[in-house]
């Protein structure tokens, strides 16, 4: 029996586009001479998507191991671009915050990223870019919308 999949169905689009950017990245972001390797721009990048956050939660929005993680922010910390504090309602964990130092290797980073979609757009208009991308939210939304826990009304983490 033949098995059949679609290879161009939602998932191994999102997927591919993921793996192929992520790949692109962090090639680019190697040879951008930052300072940073590409999982510690990642790290960046995500710490300040979220703010101040929890470690553990860093890791989970990440989809990386938690010591994985720490192994990338005790690099950073060591350099002065994050630091870890108390959690003040958990003494047992900790936050991670950006300092005003990684300013800087946030703007190069995001130099970097535009460079990059720019060459993922091709030749697709600024609006028809804005389009996907508003759509993409509509389909992110959705499924975070799934994930509510049943009977509280809250979701959980953002996907």
């Amino acid at each position: 029996m033949a098995h059949q999949v679609n290879p161009e169905s939602f998932g191994f689009l999102v997927t591919d586009v993921y793996r192929l950017m992520r790949v692109a990245m962090d090639r680019a972001i190697a040879e951008a001479g930052i300072g940073v390797t590409p999982g510690e721009a990642r790290t960046l990048v995500h710490a300040a998507r979220a703010g101040t956050v929890r470690q553990n939660v860093l890791a989970e929005r990440m989809g990386v191991e938690a010591m994985t993680l720490s192994g990338y922010i005790d690099r950073l910390e060591a350099r002065g671009l994050v630091r870890r504090v108390n959690d003040p309602s958990d003494r047992r964990a900790k936050l991670v915050e950006l300092t005003d130092a990684a300013d800087d290797v946030l703007k190069s980073i995001g130099e970097v990223g535009t460079q990059m979609r720019e060459k993922a757009a091709g030749v697709l208009s600024e609006d028809e870019w804005g389009h996907m991308l508003g759509q993409l939210k509509v389909v992110r939304d959705n499924l975070a919308a799934l994930s509510q826990k049943p009977g509280t009304g809250r979701t959980k983490e953002r996907l």
